[in-house]
């Protein structure tokens, strides 16, 4: 498996990641990511360098997770936001829900870079009714700390945080 930046050239391929999953949750009976993510606020990730794509050894693109350092104000309250933790966003997969492990070995890549970041956490939110979301985030370790009930939080309410860790999960590329 490679890693790489994404580019202001994959934007196609990751809103197709997204609308994908959106219609794989909703045959679930899921609304989540039922709305397009704003492209403005996909640019400006790409930009910023917290973006990443995964690709199988031919080269396919097979997932996408934003990396980041941002702390929603909304989710996260004043002391947390001053531990040192990096935020997943928008972990998609092109397969979901194919039992391959591949989520679970990009949350430890995510881990891994949190851990030689100086994090203390890994931290994600979720949306707030997608239990299965939940219970999968537990299975890998995170620990549930409140559901933010708050319209600015779109649904995404769902909070939980792993303490950052080293691992090598054998991913290769300049940003592995």
């Amino acid at each position: 498996m490679k890693v790489s930046k994404a580019t202001l050239d994959d934007i196609g391929r990751l809103q197709q990641f997204r609308r994908d999953a959106a219609t794989w949750l909703a045959d679930r009976g899921s609304d989540q990511w039922s709305t397009p993510y704003p492209e403005d606020l996909l640019r400006a990730s790409i930009e910023a360098g917290d973006v990443f794509l995964f690709y199988e050894a031919d080269g396919a693109p097979v997932a996408t997770v934003t990396l980041d350092t941002q702390a929603d104000p909304i989710l996260w309250r004043s002391t947390e936001v001053q531990e040192p933790a990096l935020y997943v966003h928008k972990l998609t997969l092109a397969n979901p829900g194919s039992g391959s492990g591949l989520g679970s070995q990009i949350l430890d890549w995510c881990g891994d870079r949190a851990a030689k970041a100086g994090a203390r956490w890994l931290r994600l939110d979720a949306w707030t009714t997608n239990t299965d979301l939940h219970a999968y985030y537990r299975s890998q370790g995170f620990s549930y700390l409140r559901t933010i009930h708050d319209e600015q939080a779109y649904r995404s309410g769902w909070v939980a945080q792993r303490p950052a860790a080293f691992h090598d999960v054998g991913f290769e590329g300049p940003e592995a």
